[in-house]
């Protein structure tokens, strides 16, 4: 089992700047990728980041140029920093991790970006 903890969501001024974190534990070994994704009510959620176990990232082309998804192999951690926020990234984000197969998600957290 591996469990996901995200942090940092919070509501900011559009142009703003957060750093969003998830951590895991559990057995977290063979993890294939770690993504972050996002979802407002009454729409999909999508994909914004993902970054896979040999470094590789992508993402959404509405985040390219602001986001950047990195991780910490030491302290079990990706992050999502959000540089350039607007008003159309507010949504609950989700960290998720494909590990040996199976797909884990953790609880979302809030952000909210004001105009």
């Amino acid at each position: 089992q591996v469990q996901l903890v995200e942090s940092g969501g919070g509501l900011v001024q559009a142009g703003g700047s957060l750093r969003l974190s998830c951590e895991a534990s559990g057995t977290i070994f063979n993890i294939i990728y770690t993504a972050w994704h996002r979802q407002v009510p009454g729409k999909q959620r999508e994909l914004v980041a993902r970054i896979t176990s040999g470094g590789n990232t992508n993402y959404a082309d509405s985040v390219k140029g602001r986001f950047t998804i990195s991780r910490d192999d030491a302290k079990n951690t990706v992050y999502l920093q959000m540089n350039g926020l607007k008003p159309e990234d507010t949504a609950v984000y989700y960290c998720n991790a494909l590990v040996r197969g199976s797909n884990y998600w953790g609880q979302g957290t809030q952000v909210t970006v004001s105009s």
